[in-house]
């Protein structure tokens, strides 16, 4: 519910916005221009991909400013919020499901093509699998930690994620990520770049996330920069018999001897 009233500031604000701008251009609201403006804008943005999940319609969502705006400026509801309240779970699990399987629908046919591409493999799991640069060092292991460089985008040619764009390197256990990513980055080699396409359920599956639709196929271009390996767990010393005899040896009277 937290997130819900994060976004209803995001859209109340966004609405405001937009009834004192006759300035901006298809109803897209003013351009920040201050720090603390742009800081604003970025808040927006980031609340906004938290309501992806509702899959609303122009209609609806002035139907969600009506209501925001009402609440932040102390205006009389026009509903029985503890009526209604309880019902935007419910809401936002059938949008989100509905939503995912027009995503998988629209994915398929980019999938059959990606599969068809000189050079691409489909494993049994469903990732498609092309290697741009061959590398010429190890390979890694699950248990491994990686560093590479990458960078993510929907089917349409959208990006949501680049390591390029921060300058930095990302750097994770090939265990602790997408199982897209830890089945295709194995097959890499140090110094290799490669071309990950990950079926939704090797993503991040119906639920998305925050940029991500659920339901949504997924690109990766990725280069294998560095491998870490992972370093065996200690041995663990033997422990002293009961009464304090050392391994092997015969435990005081009335102490059962280790076994």
């Amino acid at each position: 519910m937290r997130k819900f009233l994060m976004v209803a500031v995001l859209l109340a604000a966004t609405g405001c916005q937009q009834q004192g701008s006759s300035g901006s251009a298809g109803g897209a609201g003013p351009t920040p221009q201050t720090d603390e403006q742009k800081t604003f804008y970025t808040l927006g943005a980031t609340l906004g991909r938290q309501i992806q999940v509702f899959d609303m319609s122009p209609e609806e969502i002035e139907f969600v400013k009506a209501g925001l705006t009402a609440q932040l400026t102390g205006k009389e509801s026009a509903v029985d919020m503890q009526a209604y309240g309880p019902k935007l779970q419910e809401l936002a699990r059938t949008r989100s499901t509905a939503r995912a399987e027009k995503e998988k629908e629209k994915s398929k046919k980019f999938l059959e093509e990606a599969a068809k591409e000189e050079g691409a493999t489909r494993t049994e799991s469903g990732l498609i699998y092309k290697s741009l640069t061959e590398g010429s060092g190890e390979s890694p292991s699950p248990s491994d930690v990686v560093k590479v460089n990458y960078r993510g985008t929907l089917t349409d040619g959208k990006e949501f994620d680049s390591s390029y764009k921060r300058n930095e390197p990302a750097q994770f256990p090939l265990n602790g990520v997408i199982k897209c990513w830890t089945e295709g980055v194995q097959k890499m080699k140090v110094g290799g770049k490669a071309k990950l396409v990950c079926p939704s359920d090797l993503a991040y599956g119906d639920r998305g996330t925050p940029g991500i639709p659920g339901g949504s196929a997924l690109i990766f271009e990725v280069e294998l920069l560095e491998i870490q390996k992972a370093e065996p767990p200690p041995a663990m010393p033997e422990m002293p018999a009961p009464g304090g005899a050392a391994p092997g040896q015969a435990a005081p009277q009335g102490q059962p001897a280790k076994k």
